[in-house]
C-alpha cells in the first residue's frame, strides 16, 4: 500500500472531524462517487457530498478514526474505521466498526464504498 495513499486518506477523515469540507474536498477528484451510509445510495462530485455533509451535521454529530488499512487483491484499499456518531443531545446513536473501501486516481480518492464488519 503506498503511504500517499494513507496519507490522504488520514487527512481527509481529519479534515472531517474538523468539519473542514473544503480541506476534505481536495482529498477528492471533483467527479468522486460516496456512499450516503446516513441516507443510503450514492453521489457523485463535490457539491453533493458538501450538500449531504451539511444535512447530516444538522442531524448528528459523526466521528470516524482510520483503525486499520489494508490493500485488496483488485487495488482498493480497505480502512477499518472506529464509527462514533451522536445525536445533537449527545445521545450515543452508533458506536463501532465499519470498512470504508476506497479507490484512487492521480493520487486522489475516486470512489467509497462501505461495508459492515461482521461482529460488530
Amino acid at each position: 500500500m503506498s503511504d500517499q495513499f494513507k496519507e490522504v486518506i488520514e487527512k481527509a477523515y481529519t479534515a472531517f472531524n474538523q468539519r473542514e469540507i473544503d480541506d476534505a474536498l481536495a482529498t477528492m477528484q471533483k467527479d468522486v462517487q460516496w456512499s450516503k451510509a446516513w441516507e443510503g445510495g450514492y453521489i457523485s462530485g463535490h457539491n453533493e457530498i458538501r450538500e449531504y455533509w451539511t444535512r447530516q451535521w444538522k442531524e448528528i454529530n459523526p466521528k470516524v478514526e482510520p483503525v486499520g488499512f489494508d490493500e485488496r487483491e483488485n487495488g482498493s484499499l480497505e480502512v477499518k474505521v472506529h464509527q462514533n456518531v451522536k445525536d445533537l443531545d449527545d445521545n450515543l446513536v452508533f458506536d463501532g466498526l465499519v470498512k470504508h473501501i476506497y479507490t484512487f486516481e492521480e493520487g486522489l480518492i475516486k470512489t467509497m464504498d462501505i461495508e459492515l464488519v461482521e461482529n460488530n
